[in-house]
This record gives structure tokens, sequence and C-alpha cells, in this order.
């Protein structure tokens, strides 16, 4: 890959801009995304007809490249005297400058072009790369060229505005430049984008390059500096760890307007968007280390809580959504994201994330302004989440959009049979019964000591207690010793072997007869690639090491499973299957993907999935779960506990400034 090929991809918020190394758009997938729009989909520099030959591509912030290029013509022994920076800034819109130099004793004469455009195709469009044509109009002015769109009081419009003149048409700006000997030449380009709020000025600081003027209540060194500070001598820990704190600093955004704080996004460059499981896992991964991100989490998704049923967004009362969008399709009714609830999970997780927020910060003033929200979503548990009324959560879309699966592996084959037969649903996938088993299990306890109605607290508590023995009963399938992965629309027990039971472990449902069967399976080298836990076993029919959901590796997923194993008292076995993660993270430039090949350990690094999202919130959060998992912490009656001895690796580690209930801590190994 030609340095030219590598990507670059500049986020702001929920605005992303992604390009060649150059800066150029050249892949059907290339733009200016704002509000789920693409507002340029063509922005291709040249120099007298050609590309120009990238030197360097420097990103000092995850908003901010500086680019050097010279002339097409290098080669060996040819050394152009014309070099172009080209420094660009994503904020709201975008802030480009231009910097031409001639190093030569010669004057030179020469044509830079710009070429642009908007198609304003909606993200959903883009993605499954079925764009529907659009009527654009382009107006030119001196140093101005818009271009617009309406449609069905849909408004979008790119401006761009141009410091230096130039001869503009409506497909770009052409500069015939004379560039003396030893002389530069700059402009300025400033893009900003227009919905139907009307236009959104651009966030630029003044003073030099790359001043960001912040949309966040912390700046990037704020948020650093405010995150508990890791001391330890495993190379991959400690760089993993501040590559996660960076990622998930970059992945903030406002999803609703008005809101002050911001949350997660879900991962770029396609789930720039508030979804409601990623964002409730990546707070909760979080918690001892940023807990505001758990406090913001909780406040947007109850704005977004449904309060009645409607067949095409998958909604019933009480239900917490899975993923707000705000493009032209959904605006238009023509897709349910405005917002879709198809997520059977995300209600259970936010209670399960209500209550451990409250553990780490003993704030009650949350947990009861947000008494009537976790009151709703305990009542979909109990009624709409259990369709059958049989006592166990299956999902089926009533959407003719839906998603066909609503658990966390949303593909449409990853509930299936250890013969590769493909589930038929309604299906009760088991981890969903295990987070439905901790959410009642938790918000007992928000409701005895923080609500002050036992009444309820008991009645959760009787129920919990139930579900356990019945699922513990009705999920073991005695002839292959483990879970069963679902239950399937004739409540039989979908058999393969995968990742899911190990989410069991983190809530707690698995009864002491059965630990120990789960946890062997789980570290089994049919499960355990050396890298992490597979989605699937490899001795299943449906395995594939390369498929979404049926024989890769999620870092978020393994991180939960080791977190589950410490639950259950496993801790070495824990902090291995955390080690080998952030090995893996080290592989990958200490960022783990979204998602990577399930492949046998082999060397030194693991095989890469085709298209990961990357930064992607919930595999950054499996970093800072990890460092929890190693350190043994948890809080328990308000009090910080961790544990005695390191695990995993030798040496040992310290984390100083560990905020718990309104102080901080250093807990060391």
């Amino acid at each position: 890959m030609g340095m030219s090929q590598a990507r670059l991809a500049l986020l702001d918020g929920s605005t992303f801009f992604t390009t060649n190394g150059l800066g150029d758009t050249d892949g059907l997938e290339d733009g200016l995304y704002f509000a789920d729009t693409r507002h340029l989909s063509t922005w291709r520099l040249t120099i007298d007809g050609a590309e120009f030959h990238l030197l360097s591509v420097d990103t000092p912030q995850y908003y901010s490249a500086r680019i050097h290029a010279t002339l097409p013509s290098v080669s060996v022994g040819v050394n152009p005297t014309l070099s172009l920076r080209r420094e660009r800034i994503v904020a709201t819109g975008v802030h480009e400058d231009l910097h031409l130099e001639n190093y030569s004793d010669e004057e030179r004469e020469l044509t830079l072009e710009l070429a642009l455009g908007a198609d304003f195709a909606d993200v959903f469009e883009v993605k499954d790369q079925k764009i529907g044509s659009r009527q654009v109009t382009t107006t030119v002015d001196t140093d101005t060229i818009t271009v617009g769109y309406r449609h069905d009081g849909f408004t979008r419009a790119t401006k761009i505005v141009f410091t230096e003149p130039g001869i503009l048409h409506p497909a770009g700006v052409r500069w015939a430049i004379r560039l003396p000997a030893r002389g530069t030449w700059s402009t300025c380009i400033d893009v900003t984008c227009t919905d139907n709020d009307g236009e959104h000025e651009l966030r630029v600081g003044h003073g030099g390059f790359g001043l960001l003027q912040p949309d966040m209540p912390q700046t990037m060194q704020q948020w650093l500096d405010d995150a508990p500070v890791l001391h330890t001598m495993f190379d991959p820990a400690r760089h993993a760890y501040r590559h996660a704190l960076m990622d998930l600093a970059a992945l903030r955004f406002h999803p609703l307007r008005g809101m002050e704080h911001s949350v997660p996004a879900a991962g770029a460059p396609w789930f720039m968007a508030l979804f409601g499981r990623d964002s409730l896992i990546t707070a909760y991964q979080a918690l001892p280390f940023h807990p505001r991100l758990a406090a913001t989490t909780l406040e947007a998704l109850a704005m977004v809580q449904a309060t009645g049923s409607d067949d095409f967004r998958d909604a019933d009362p009480g239900k917490i959504p899975h993923e707000l969008r705000h493009g032209e399709l959904t605006f238009c009714g023509r897709t349910p994201h405005s917002p879709y609830y198809g997520t059977h999970d995300a209600t259970l997780l936010f209670l399960i994330l209500l209550d451990e927020y409250e553990r780490w910060t003993a704030d009650t003033g949350l947990i009861q302004r947000l008494e009537p929200a976790a009151r709703a979503a305990v009542a979909w548990m109990r009624g709409p989440g259990d369709p059958d009324g049989d006592g166990y959560l299956e999902y089926r879309t009533r959407s003719p959009q839906g998603l066909v699966n609503q658990c966390w592996k949303d593909s449409w084959n990853s509930i299936m049979f250890a013969d590769g037969k493909v589930a038929d649903p309604p299906i009760a996938t088991c981890e969903i019964q295990g987070y439905a088993y901790d959410a009642r299990m938790r918000t007992a306890r928000l409701a005895r000591e923080v609500w002050h109605d036992p009444g309820l607290a008991d009645q959760l508590e009787q129920e919990a207690a139930a579900l356990r023995q019945r699922f513990n009963a009705d999920f073991w399938i005695a002839g292959r010793g483990h879970f069963a992965l679902a239950l399937d629309g004739g409540k039989r027990q979908v058999d393969a072997a995968t990742s899911n039971i190990g989410h069991l472990l983190w809530s707690g449902i698995v009864d002491d007869e059965h630990a120990e069967a789960t946890v062997a399976l789980l570290l089994d080298s049919k499960m355990n690639s050396g890298w992490g836990v597979r989605t699937m076993s490899s001795a299943d029919h449906g395995y594939n090491p390369i498929e979404y959901h049926n024989g890769t590796v999620w870092p978020h997923d393994t991180a939960l499973i080791a977190e589950g194993l410490r639950r259950y008292g496993h801790r070495e076995q824990a902090a291995e299957l955390g080690v080998k993660l952030l090995e893996a993270a080290a592989a990958f430039g200490y960022r783990l993907p979204e998602v990577f090949a399930g492949f046998q350990r082999k060397g030194d690094k693991p095989v890469e999935y085709p298209t990961p999202s990357s930064p992607q919130a919930w595999s950054a959060g499996s970093v800072l779960l990890v460092l929890r998992t190693l350190f043994g912490l948890d809080v328990e009656d308000g009090t910080l506990r961790w544990a005695a001895r390191p695990a995993g690796f030798d040496g040992p580690m310290r984390l100083e400034n560990v905020p718990v209930r309104g102080r901080r801590h250093t807990v060391e190994i």
C-alpha cells in the first residue's frame, strides 16, 4: 500500500472526513460527513493536471492533519523544487490551508486545481453502496461555491469560501499561479455545513494551525489529565491505556441538541451516532477511569426511551433505543432510525450501568432523577420484552427494515446450531437472560437503598432467584456440557458453543455446578485463539475465523469474559486473557480494532479482519476493563477493593487518582 493509498480519517464529534493520505477523495466511501449526510463527496487537488506525490502525513490531533507533498515527477536522482503543505482541521466543518513553496532560483508558472462536489448521500446509502441520485444545485460567487439540496422538507448545503481569488466554476476552482524564485503562495479554504437548523459555524481557534475551539466540557488534555495515571513496566498496558483514553476522547459527541455533556459514539467511520448497547457497555468499561461518561450516557438514553409501541421502529414502552440517526432516509421516514429500538439488551444494560454508576460515584441525585426511566425499563423487562410470558426475554423484529437478531451479535446468521443451521425467531439468547438476572439484582439494590421501596426490591430478588434456577436447568445442554447459545422459536436449545456463555459469568447467573465446565470450555483451544475468545468454537460447523460473529475475536467480548472469570474466582485465568488482549493491542499499534480474525495464535500479530471500525468505542473501553480485571477493582459497600497481588505478569502496577465516591485513591499491587 503506497502512502497516498493510506487512509486518513479526521473526526470532530459526529462530523468526520475520510480521504487517502494526500487528503483527496478517491474511494466510494470517502468524503466529509455531517449529521449522517455526505457534505463533500469530491475533494481532489492537482497540479498541472496531475496528482501530487505524497511525502508524509501527520495527525497531531484526531481532528487535524498536516500533509507534505511534492511534484509527481519525483524519482531517483530527480528532486522536485516545489513542495505543497496541506493543513486540515475538522471542526463542525473543515478549515484547510494550502501552502506552495518554490525552492528554485527560477520563477514557476503553474495551475493548481481543486475539484469539489457534494452528493448529500445518506450515510446508510454509502455504507451499503446503493447511492440514489439527487437534484443538487450549485451557485458560484466571486469567492464562494455553495452546493445545496432540498427534498420533502429536508435541507442541506455545503458552502466553500476561498481567500485567494481564482477561477471558480460549479465543479471547483482553478488558480493560475506565478510563483517567484524562492517564493511562496497560500490560500485558506473554509467549508461550512447547513442543515434544517441553519448554518453551523466553524469552531477554528485563531493563532496557528490545529487549534480547535472545544465543543466538549473538557479538552483532550484536560480529559487525559483527569484520568487515573497508570504506572507499570508492562509496555503494552501503558501504551494501550493512553491510546484508549485518546480514542474515547475522539469519539465523544453531542447526540441531542441542547445536551451539554457528551457520550461515546460507537465507532468510526460508520457508527458515529448514539447507540444504546455500545454506549452503555463503553460507559461501564470506563467507570473507574471516567465515570462522567456513564452519567451522560444514561441521561441521553433516558431522553429517547420509548413511551409507546411502534412496529416500524420495534418500539415498546420503556425500551432503550438501539440507534439514532439524522440523515435524509431517517428524516423522511424511509428508515426507522429516529430512533430505532431493535435491541433486546440495551434496556437491561441501562439498569446494570445505573447501579454500577452509583457504586462508583455515590451520585444518588442522578439515580433519583432517572427512577421513572428505570421503573419503565423494569416494566419493559417484565412485559413486552417477554412477548410469550414464559419468563425468558425473546426478540423478533416487527419491522420490514428491522434487525433479525437483536442481541450484540446482530448479524442475520449469528444464532446458529452446531450443524450450521440458522435458528428461527423468536429467539431468547442466553446472555440476555443473564443480563435480565443481573438487572433485577442491581435494581433491587437501588430500590432498597435509594428509592426506599423495599417491596419492589423483594419482588425483583425473588424473580431473579427463580430465573437463575430455571435458566440453569433449561439452557444447560447435558450432552455437550455447556449452556445453549439460545432457545429458538420452538424453544429448542440452539447448541453451538459460543462466547455468549462467557457473559453469563459476568452477569452472575451461572450456578456453581455449571461454572467450572463453562470456564474450561472458554479457555479450551477450540474457543481461545491465544489472542482472545472466539465468538464461536472452531469445532462447530458454522465456524469461520473471518465471519463477523461466528469465529472472529471481539475485544469487548473477551474483556467481559475475563471479568466474568474474575467474578467466579478465576483470577489467574482472567488476567491471562486480559494480557493476551493487551498483547494484541500492541500488535495493532496499541489500538484494538472492533474485531480481528479468529485464527490460532502464531507469531506476533493477530490476523486482521477485512473491514473493522477503528477507532471503536467498546474496543478502546476493553483496555480499561482489562486494567480493572488485572487490578481486581470493585466498589463494595462504599469501599474500593483491589487484589493483593498481581496476576498475569511479573512486576508491580500502580494506578493513581482513581475516582471513587467523590475522592481519589491510589491502588498498588
